[in-house]
């Protein structure tokens, strides 16, 4: 299987050829950065990997500067090209286990058929981890070791960062035999693999799957010059240059031919041994010898007598993965809203559906999105085909991957994550009528909420929680006040604050734009400048814009603190500060120059020749 990486991955390869072949890659990555991650690129996907860490640079974010971010980038992350990408060292929506449970649960809600895996680093301490994603219902768990990974990772980290896969390997297998929870779970490690040898230690210590990245690239022309971050790969693997690609030589069958001898030299050692199966070798680690280098000053004082030690399990489980996870999906309130909505999945009538919900109810409207988007793609379905009202208080993940041409509105109050990677739905969440304080006073929506949305509408009728829209690359969204860090990383699309915003807004912003109501003129010392710049609204594009928004708000949400900014629209535009990002407003100004007709810009280069 091939694995996607963070980058998103192009819908042309989702296409089935003529001879039943897929382009696409059967593991498709769930990484901080959520570049790319919509409904329609998660349901074709065999494999769903969440990245929690890399082993070459655990612990840290990653960044694709403007100048590699292509047209074809730009359209996959759905993003600017030009303007430079940030992966935030953490996931957002994940600061306990429990939160990973929840995004475990949301992958699955979108794709049943898809397992779902979770990719952790080799370090002391990480089988503990394991047996928390294994009880959290992972299908499958990658231990990755510091010496493979990107070509782009610091010399500090290459150097300094990360522990080898055997240890990490080693100790995440023996925690979850001692528990009872290794034949829940595929247990799968990469770093470095390179041989046969490699392969069967790693089946000894407890691994069923392996990832190979250096080794592949090698034999398809890689030379290992590290300097991928600089678009200059001379060899054309790791560069958006034209001119560099042309100079790329490999061939899919240079990959095959390194997997047959691999395989064949795993065969060889497994007879050597007297396995008859793979599985059969699983965490049989008394097979390997340790041997001591006596004339190394290093070597020699090793003692690996840990990582080959037999766990006396508590627990009577197998050593390799025999057990489905239960992930609870059949009571699901989404079954019924698919049911309902069959008209629409069938033959693209509307419907409108009216259902109460309770925080309990998790991940509503992400299986229902699934159903979308496998039937019809990133077009979705015509807007508003399915409208669903709902009242009461939600769970988490509420609008969670919501696709087009579903409109969910709540009269009540949504938890954690509410639209998360929204993929063109429109999301509506308001108070009950009879309420008696001041909707845009009162929280909401909980923290994290439109985390890696790429296209829709949001309107929220009320404040939300902490890093609100962050990492949002293409949702329109309205607010009445956010907590701290709201647009953090934000890459794209439009978020109007009609409200208070925390501490630290727009920090790691490259992109999209936000407008803020200050009608107290205090919103300066709360937005973090290092990357945004503060205007007042003069472009009446950029004024037509906020009025549609506001005016959508009012219409969706009957805000009244919509309702009197518009009725006091030309005094209150004043009020209105643009935040949009330097890079980001320069390379929005090439283009405009790039789209303006031939004779002006022949004109205008002429002037500047004559001056």
């Amino acid at each position: 299987k091939s694995n996607t990486g963070e980058g998103g991955e192009g819908n042309e390869r989702f296409v089935t050829l003529p001879n039943g072949d897929s382009l696409r890659s059967a593991i498709k990555q769930v990484a901080s950065g959520r570049f790319g991650v919509t409904a329609n690129y998660l349901v074709n996907a065999d494999e769903l990997q969440i990245k929690m860490a890399q082993g070459a640079k655990p612990g840290e974010g990653g960044q694709l500067p403007g100048f590699k971010v292509d047209k074809i980038i730009g359209r996959v992350r759905h993003a600017t090209p030009g303007v430079t990408l940030i992966s935030p060292p953490p996931h957002h929506d994940i600061y306990s286990i429990e939160d990973l449970k929840q995004l475990i649960f949301d992958l699955k809600n979108i794709n049943p058929k898809a397992r779902v895996s979770v990719k952790l680093v080799s370090e002391s301490g990480v089988g503990t981890i394991a047996a928390g994603v294994a009880k959290a219902h992972a299908d499958h768990i990658l231990i990755s070791g510091h010496d493979g990974g990107t070509g782009a990772s610091p010399i500090s980290s290459i150097q300094y960062a990360g522990t080898p896969w055997e240890l990490g390997l080693a100790e995440t297998h023996q925690v979850l035999m001692v528990n009872g929870l290794r034949d829940r779970v595929y247990l799968q490690t990469d770093g470095q693999m390179k041989t046969g040898r490699d392969v069967v230690i790693g089946a000894l210590l407890g691994a069923e799957e392996f990832g190979f990245a250096t080794a592949p690239l090698v034999t398809l022309g890689c030379i290992m010059m590290r300097k991928c971050h600089l678009n200059t790969c001379p060899v054309g693997v790791a560069t958006q240059d034209p001119e560099l690609r042309k100079k790329f030589s490999g061939k899919p069958e240079y990959v095959v031919n390194f997997m047959f001898y691999m395989a064949e030299e795993v065969r060889e050692h497994m007879a050597r041994l007297g396995f008859r199966k793979f599985t059969d070798m699983i965490g049989h680690s008394e097979k390997i010898i340790a041997t001591r280098p006596a004339n190394h000053w290093k070597a020699r004082g090793l003692d690996l007598s840990k990582l080959l030690v037999e766990q006396t399990p508590f627990y009577k489980s197998d050593p390799y993965r025999t057990k489905s996870q239960e992930h609870g999906l059949e009571n699901q309130l989404d079954k019924r809203l698919i049911g309902f909505a069959r008209p629409s999945l069938d033959s693209k009538e509307k419907v409108t559906i009216q259902m109460g919900v309770t925080n309990v109810d998790r991940t509503v409207g992400a299986m229902l999105s699934g159903e979308v988007a496998r039937r019809y793609g990133d077009e979705g379905l015509p807007h508003d085909t399915i409208n669903i009202q709902m009242q009461g208080n939600a769970g988490q993940s509420f609008g969670c991957f919501l696709a087009k041409g579903i409109s969910l509105h709540l009269q009540g109050q949504a938890n954690d994550y509410c639209g998360k990677g929204l993929s063109g739905g429109k999301l509506v969440v308001k108070n009950p009528e009879e309420i008696t304080y001041n909707p845009s006073e009162n929280i909401l929506i909980g923290n994290t909420c439109l985390y890696g949305a790429t296209s829709g509408e949001a309107y929220f009728a009320g404040r939300a929680g902490e890093r609100f829209a962050v990492r949002n690359s293409g949702a329109h969204a309205v607010v009445e006040g956010t907590g701290d860090h709201g647009c953090e990383y934000m890459t794209g699309g439009r978020v109007a604050v009609l409200g208070r915003i925390g501490r630290n807004f727009a920090a790691g912003m490259s992109g999209g734009v936000a407008y803020l109501w200050d009608p107290e003129n205090k919103h300066d010392k709360y937005v973090n400048r290092e990357l945004v710049e503060i205007e007042t609204l003069e472009d009446e594009r950029d004024i037509d814009e906020l009025l549609h928004m506001v005016t959508r708000h009012k219409e969706f949400t009957k805000s009244k603190r919509a309702t009197d900014i518009l009725k006091h629209w030309k005094s209150e535009i004043k009020n209105f500060r643009k935040l949009i990002p330097s890079e980001y407003k320069k390379v929005l100004a090439l283009q405009e120059e790039d789209d303006a007709p031939e004779e002006v810009n022949a004109a205008e280069s002429a002037a500047k020749v004559g001056n």
